[in-house]
């Protein structure tokens, strides 16, 4: 189906502006929809004005829909399409209504022009069942008479609003409508309105109440959006949350105008109580979870700190050198926790966390005199925290491992971390330009490599390998699904 944006730059002759207003009425238009319980068709005039085409459409939510196929991209020649011709040289509102079977039902057809500064942008077509609305209630006789205030003021240019909203695609009629006058009393209200309000604390009818005065009453001294309150007088489009004791609002003003003269508002509003209930318990959730990965880090630097104070004190280089390697494990981890303690989700932005071990184990892991610079080339992009742990602890073990061994009898080195993911498939080549391995290497000899290789095979589901080139280095390469 094309859209509206192919339709009017390919067969009309608009202008940006034009394209702008209609842009803004197919966002808004549900509420004329709901409003009118019928079916709406925009129709614009063909470029060398031979003719229409149905740029959009809209059914209802309030009614059944007289439309079972879309209409949007039909071209209608001029001489087969009497009264869109006729609606479009009509400057005011047509209250005509023409009546037509369809599939052996009684639809009623009107038009309403669509005009920017005299000059006509389109034809909203609307259609409605006639058996629907026979014997109309309270609630339908609001809606239309609502429905034909827009309708005019769409005519007029009034409506839609210059400024976009951002519920007009949310907030429905049905969530809630109040109808006040042009003093900002309230003539109407829905069942669902009245509903909200009751859980916000009104006691008696809304009907005859000024709802910017109530509402502030209900809310009182509570911190809540004071743009709703202000504004619920009716004579300015906003929108926003009303926060009282029992009950959260969201609420939009409409504004209307009949004639040139302010003719009060329509109230769009809907219970979200719940909804800001369970936000607040999930923020609560997050934080409380963020306070934990906090709290384990710092149990976590205290333990490397300890082992430091140990390593320090140990007489022999092999104790020595096993209690620094068990810090650097330790601070891996903790790394981890601080990264996921600053996130709002589970998920860890790898990249920086492979940076600062790649600088700390390096520091750490080469001898005097040895200097050697660390390198990343790609991105681990987001990892989860199940993932990121166990491959700090990888890395960690390699970077160190090679910063050991690699470089001896050197004054300079390198070490390369490469990594290539596409989508969920990660793959890690952690490189230094070192002796290479030796003959007799076996990695289940090392503590270090048996932890490497115990976590990329077991808990990560990985694959590892070892390739080495005497006197151009050794490449340890990972590959593993996220």
């Amino acid at each position: 189906m094309p859209s509206l944006d192919s339709i009017v730059r390919h067969q009309t002759a608009l202008g940006r502006e034009e394209v702008g207003l209609l842009h803004r009425l197919v966002a808004d238009w549900q509420l004329l929809a709901d409003l009118a319980f019928g079916d709406l068709v925009l129709w614009v005039l063909d470029a060398e004005a031979k003719g229409y085409w149905a740029a959009a459409q809209i059914r209802p939510t309030t009614g059944a829909t007289t439309l079972a196929d879309d209409v949007v991209g039909t071209f209608v020649p001029a001489v087969h399409a009497p009264d869109l011709v006729r609606a479009a040289a009509n400057p005011h509102l047509s209250t005509e209504v023409d009546e037509v079977e369809v599939d052996g039902e009684r639809v009623s057809v009107r038009y309403v022009p669509v005009r920017r500064r005299q000059r006509l942008v389109g034809l909203v077509e609307h259609r409605s069942s006639v058996g629907a609305l026979r014997r109309p209630s309270r609630l339908e006789d609001a809606y239309l008479e609502a429905a034909g205030t827009l309708e005019a003021m769409l005519t007029a240019g009034t409506f839609p609003a210059e400024s976009d909203s951002e519920l007009a695609g949310s907030l429905r009629v049905g969530d809630g409508m109040v109808r006040l006058d042009e003093r900002g009393t309230v003539t109407y209200a829905s069942p669902n309105a009245v509903s909200a309000y009751r859980r916000l604390g009104v006691t008696g009818s809304l009907v005859g109440t000024e709802l910017a005065a109530l509402t502030q009453g209900l809310v009182g001294p509570r911190r809540t959006d004071s743009a709703p309150l202000t504004m619920l007088g009716g004579r300015t489009p906003d929108e926003g949350e009303v926060e009282g004791p029992g009950a959260t609002l969201l609420v939009r003003v409409v504004p209307l105008s009949r004639g040139g003269d302010h003719d009060g508002a329509l109230v769009l509003l809907r219970d979200v109580t719940e909804l800001r209930v369970r936000e607040r318990e999930l923020l609560s959730k997050d934080a409380t979870i963020r306070e934990i990965h906090h709290r384990v880090k710092n149990n976590l630097q205290t333990v490397a700190a300890l082992l430091r104070l140990q390593a320090r004190r140990m007489d022999s280089p092999q104790a020595r050198t096993a209690l620094v390697e068990a810090e650097q494990r330790v601070g891996s981890i903790a790394l981890v926790h601080e990264t996921l303690s600053q996130s709002f989700d589970e998920t860890v932005a790898f990249d920086d966390v492979a940076d600062q071990l790649l600088r700390s184990v390096l520091e750490v892991a080469t001898a005097d005199g040895l200097h050697v610079e660390g390198h990343r080339i790609g991105s681990f992009g987001q990892v989860s925290a199940e993932v990121a742990t166990p491959l700090a602890l990888v890395l960690t073990e390699i970077v160190q491992n090679a910063g050991e061994h690699a470089f001896s009898g050197r004054t300079s080195g390198r070490v390369t971390v490469a990594v290539n993911r596409i989508r969920n498939r990660l793959r890690l080549r952690v490189s230094d330009d070192g002796a290479g391995l030796p003959d007799d290497f076996d990695p289940r000899s090392s503590l270090g490599l048996s932890i490497v290789a115990t976590l990329v095979e077991s808990e990560l589901g990985g694959r590892l390998t070892f390739d080495s080139r005497p006197g151009a280095g050794t490449t340890v390469s990972i590959e593993l699904s996220l």
